[in-house]
């Protein structure tokens, strides 16, 4: 599997990773425990080497199977969590960024994931009762101990970046980024690229969007993240954005590649900083999306589609008015 290097942090990982969070929540159905470590130990031989969870995604449950799986390979490979919550006897209760919240969660993570380091370590929601820069300063501490190697931020704005960088080298960011949500491009990229920083898109598919495997007639499950999300909640946002999978479908089909492939391909070649970390529970579709990392659009397939782009924008909210209200801007 190709790798790359996240920004000037000299961490290597796979060209394309793999976020597990669909193993625990959002996405059912979901593996039994044994199925998800099969599969996870399976992405391994298959070359990739950069695995994303967090504390939050299925409260614990995810980052279990994470560590059960890898702990064999585990200097093979490169996990990232996320911290920044308040969880009580299986609730979550809201943000809490707080030092010493944030070295209970290190600990608790450390031990889930049956590992004495944390490769990649994000604040998973800027908390604004907390200053970035004693989350920055606390960073700093953990990696002095050896707990943390790097760390990062997801979901951060422009001025949340530069500060928390200032006091302690931020490796990453983690935002959502894909053809259907391109404003990373305007704002925090550009600071990105500046300051050394590497950008691991979450949902480089659009959460499902750009696979090919949504119409107008889907309906989702309670437990679908997707039931709350106004791009694909609201019908008419949905039969206008289906138009642009479909212009992008037979573009990629003309090519003999597939909708996710081109998709994949176009985030990778936008920076040689770019990691997307697509979700996936089947074996297909990971070796699909990891053979993106081998697809080459030239300029001419680039030109057409920013064409393709900019005919076709994407109506509606990329989240619900709940989850918008944790995005730092």
């Amino acid at each position: 599997m190709k790798k790359r290097t996240l920004g000037k942090s000299g961490l290597l990982v796979s060209e394309v990773g793999l976020g597990c969070m669909g193993l625990s929540q959002s996405y059912p159905p979901f593996p039994d425990k044994q199925e998800a470590v099969t599969f996870l130990r399976r992405a391994v031989e298959l070359g990739e080497t950069f695995f994303d969870t967090s504390e939050l995604y299925g409260i614990y449950r995810n980052e279990e199977l994470v560590g059960e799986a890898l702990e064999p390979v585990r200097e093979q490979v490169v996990i990232a969590t996320k911290f920044g919550w308040n969880i009580r006897d299986g609730k979550v209760l809201g943000l809490d960024s707080r030092p010493e919240t944030i070295k209970r969660s290190v600990d608790g993570s450390l031990k889930r994931l049956k590992t004495e380091y944390i490769d990649l370590y994000y604040q998973h929601r800027v908390d604004p009762s907390v200053p970035i820069e004693e989350v920055a300063g606390t960073m700093r501490e953990l990696v002095s101990q050896g707990k943390v190697r790097h760390w990062g931020l997801s979901e951060a704005g422009v001025n949340t970046i530069r500060r928390a960088h200032r006091e302690c080298p931020v490796a990453a960011l983690q935002s959502e980024y894909s053809m259907w949500y391109r404003r990373p491009e305007t704002d925090v990229m550009p600071v990105l690229e500046e300051l050394g920083i590497g950008f691991v898109p979450f949902s480089p598919l659009g959460k499902g969007f750009l696979t090919g495997t949504i119409d107008e007639t889907i309906l989702f499950s309670e437990q679908d993240v997707r039931r709350s999300i106004p791009r694909f909640q609201d019908r008419q946002n949905l039969k206008t954005n289906l138009k642009l999978a479909r212009v992008i479908r037979r573009f990629a089909e003309s090519r003999e590649l597939s909708l996710a492939q081109v998709a994949l391909a176009w985030l990778l070649s936008r920076k040689s900083w770019i990691v997307p970390i697509p979700g996936t529970k089947s074996e297909a579709r990971l070796m699909e999306n990891m053979s993106a990392a081998y697809v080459e659009l030239n300029m001419e397939d680039l030109e057409e589609l920013d064409a393709i782009l900019g005919a076709y924008p994407v109506m509606g909210e990329r989240y619900s008015t709940e989850m918008l209200e944790l995005v730092d801007n």
